[in-house]
């Protein structure tokens, strides 16, 4: 019997793809095709594109750089922007547009670096505007900043690796031998395969005094030294010691910027001139213009973009009697005028993605520049030793300079010139054939003296360099007189002011005052269109209208300053202020949740709780009869809206969800016509808001939890039957007085 044949668990690759030798498809696993096909290409990405090294720049940078540097820009005058690109294109084959936009960004014109690197001339564009169009290469000129003089010393020095372009033509440095970390002082960002990096730069003064006080001090605090970031757009930052620490130990985490205004009296109008680095013009335009239009904000007649030459400048004029220091902190709130930068400081150390903090990236930055020197002074040292050896040749012709001259004169041929002086005076060759290139007007006694006084500089230079190799306390005194000397010639004030977060948390606080604390009704239909109606307006209304359909599911009088926690099936929960919903009338459909939630496709409503002042607590009902209370304090966060996910249990599915300010008697009702009367206070709460809960019904064979209600809104007259002394316990069967006449499918 033939033997059957196992099946194949193997990818055809397309026809179009791979062939055989007669265009057969060939086979390969999927794991083969993602090893040799895609991997290469994700490795590719992350090591020699998209994540900056140690120096703080990406391939991009570096090859365009040291390109501008090679054409003797650092000390020459610009050139076209045109020249520079084509040039570039020998290391960094991209292309011309690619090009041209990193060296866009590291412009001074652009105003994206706090120091940047190229001087430019021209329109290079604006970091803090969207649509504000950079000119072509064809027109702008540029030529390497100052500052580059500290990226490129003693890069001739063997400081760094010199490595093979692309096509093997000529060499570029594989790092940037910078004498100050730059890698912190220059923002960077990139996007990689399954990994990315967003560093924000920090002030070089501050980052150069930080990395002098960790060579002196491992122990050092580096707030004291380095409070925060620092942009080049300025703003303020909002300062969280605990944040920032975190973020320093860690490498991720979230720095909050907000703009900086001025509020001229004279015309009753607000100047914005300094925005986060993380936003556009246009975009806190557009922002600011979609709320007027939806009414939100009503203390505004116009706003005007007015930047210049002169720097940003946001215009908006305010109607009469309006407040300025209100209207912004409404602003803040409402618009990417307050905004946040996310950290990941993820650095390719030795070809290896890390993600690290702050004061780990310094200490792999001091060892990275103390090898630098090292291999500056053994550089040096092997220079001034070949010298060295010269000399000393030449000092042995000192000793009878006309038999050197009589050696040359009696050799018939050139080339036993050198091997005639080897044998005569007892020197290598290369010391000989030193000899034998002097010129014969430096024949003299005084010429040799003067060439062979400098043994002794060179054997005492020779010695101080080794000594300084083989220290490493020097080595770290060499680090910190070059950290000194950046910090004296490029040093500049900071541009980002810091305010604790506290004051901002009170400006808001002030702000949620204004808000009045009027009583509202709200109206919630089974479809999920929710009403806020005034006392005022529901008097006069008539009868509530809703969608085909649709009907009434429950309604609550409440006030204009509470919140509402929106539960899903998806185990998920919604916060939203009732402020952010407009006042609406009986004869309006009201504001449709989903959308207004932002919620995903196909998920729905289960329950709608009001906050409060947050105390108390919530009690979740799942089908399998499990119980679980959850402080309502759970559910506080500080932000105005929040999606939050794993906001309860997902092992069972939810029936029933009831809020309550105190302990109260519950009763469940299950599939098999059967009722259960227990007390919350026989369950302890629960902290973790995903908790399964505590087995309170045990439901019978093909039953399960149908739904819960208070005892006090049931229809049980004879509580007795229905208590258990114990629980978890199966109810009892209802009697036709007690049961229900409707259940009730959305509660708060």
């Amino acid at each position: 019997m033939a033997k059957k044949k196992q099946p194949d668990h193997k990818k055809k690759v397309s026809t179009d793809g791979i062939m055989g030798l007669h265009g057969s498809t060939l086979e390969q696993p999927i794991s083969e095709t993602l090893e040799i096909n895609y991997m290469p290409y994700a490795m590719s990405v992350i090591v020699s594109r998209a994540i900056p090294e140690i120096d703080g720049f990406k391939p991009s940078h570096r090859k365009l750089l040291y390109t501008m540097y090679k054409m003797g820009l650092l000390t020459g005058s610009r050139t076209k922007s045109a020249n520079i690109v084509g040039q570039t294109m020998r290391l960094n084959p991209h292309g011309d547009a690619a090009i041209y936009e990193t060296m866009v960004r590291l412009a001074r014109g652009n105003e994206t670096l706090l120091h940047p690197f190229v001087d430019s001339k021209g329109n290079f564009g604006k970091v803090y505007s969207r649509d504000m169009a950079y000119a072509a290469a064809r027109y702008t000129e540029a030529k390497l900043d100052p500052i580059c003089q500290e990226l490129f010393r003693d890069i001739d020095s063997d400081t760094v690796d010199m490595v093979d372009n692309y096509d093997a033509t000529m060499k570029e440095p594989s790092l940037l031998p910078s004498t100050y970390p730059n890698v912190l002082v220059t923002a960077n960002q990139g996007i990689a395969v399954g990994m990315a990096s967003n560093i924000c730069s920090f002030n070089l003064t501050e980052v150069c005094s930080t990395a002098i006080a960790l060579i002196k001090n491992p122990e050092h605090d580096i707030l004291e030294t380095m409070p925060g970031p620092d942009f080049s757009t300025g703003a303020e930052l909002l300062y969280d010691e605990a944040a920032t620490r975190e973020i320093y130990s860690t490498g991720r985490g979230t720095f909050k910027l907000r703009a900086r205004w001025r509020y001229i009296k004279e015309q009753n109008l607000i100047e914005i001139f300094e925005i986060p680095y993380t936003t556009s013009t246009e975009a806190i335009m557009d922002k600011v213009a979609d709320l007027i239009k939806a009414g939100k904000i009503k203390e505004i007649s116009d706003m005007r973009d007015e930047t210049d030459l002169g720097g940003l400048k946001l215009t908006i004029d305010l109607k009469r009697g309006v407040d300025p220091e209100k209207l912004m902190v409404k602003l803040f709130r409402m618009t990417p005028l307050q905004d946040s930068f996310a950290c990941n400081f993820n650095i390719l150390i030795a070809g290896m993605p890390r993600v690290m903090g702050v004061g780990e990236i310094l200490e792999e930055w001091t060892a990275w520049r103390t090898e630098c020197i090292r291999r500056r002074i053994f550089f040096q040292i092997q220079k001034k030793s070949d010298r060295l050896h010269l000399l000393q040749g030449l000092a042995k012709i000192l000793l009878d300079i006309d038999k050197a001259v009589d050696i040359i004169r009696k050799t018939e041929l050139e080339s036993e010139v050198v091997p005639n002086l080897m044998i005569g005076f007892g020197i290598d060759e290369i010391q000989a054939n030193f000899v034998a290139e002097i010129k014969l007007r430096n024949i003299n006694r005084e010429y040799i003296l003067k060439q062979t006084t400098a043994i002794s500089d060179l054997e005492s230079e020779i010695a101080d360099l080794q000594a300084t190799l083989n220290s490493r306390r020097r080595l770290q005194k060499v680090i910190i007189t070059e950290l000194e000397q950046v910090i004296k010639k490029f040093g500049q004030p900071r541009k980002t002011q810091l305010i604790t977060a506290a004051e901002a948390e009170t400006d808001l606080a002030e702000e949620e005052e204004e808000i009045p604390d009027t009583p509202v009704h709200l109206f919630v239909s089974k479809q999920g269109y929710l009403k806020k109606i005034t006392p005022q307006s529901l008097r006069m209304s008539g009868e509530q209208k809703f969608k085909e359909g649709d009907s009434l599911s429950f309604t609550v009088e409440t006030t204009a300053r509470d919140e509402l926690l929106v539960f899903t099936d998806s185990f998920q929960c919604y916060k939203i202020k009732l402020r952010d919903f407009e006042d609406s009338k009986a004869s309006l459909l009201g504001d449709y949740l989903p959308q207004k939630l932002g919620m995903d496709p196909g998920e729905n409503i289960v329950s709608i709780v009001l906050t409060g002042d947050y105390s108390g607590f919530v009690l979740f009902c799942y089908e399998n009869g499990k119980i679980a209370k959850v402080p309502l304090s759970a559910y506080e966060t500080k932000t105005n809206r929040r999606k939050l996910t794993g906001a309860y249990s997902d092992k069972s599915p939810l029936k029933t969800v009831l809020s309550m300010s105190a302990d109260d008697q519950v009763v469940l009702y299950s599939t098999d016509n059967r009722a259960l009367i227990f007390s919350t206070a026989s369950l302890l709460p629960k902290t973790t808001r995903s908790t399964i809960g505590v087995s309170v019904l045990t439901p019978k064979k093909k039953a399960s939890l149908d739904y819960a209600v208070r005892l006090s809104e049931s229809n049980i007259t004879n509580e007795s039957r229905y208590r258990a002394k114990t629980i978890p316990a199966a109810g009892a069967i209802l009697k036709d007085e007690d049961s229900p006449e409707q259940q009730i499918t959305l509660s708060i």
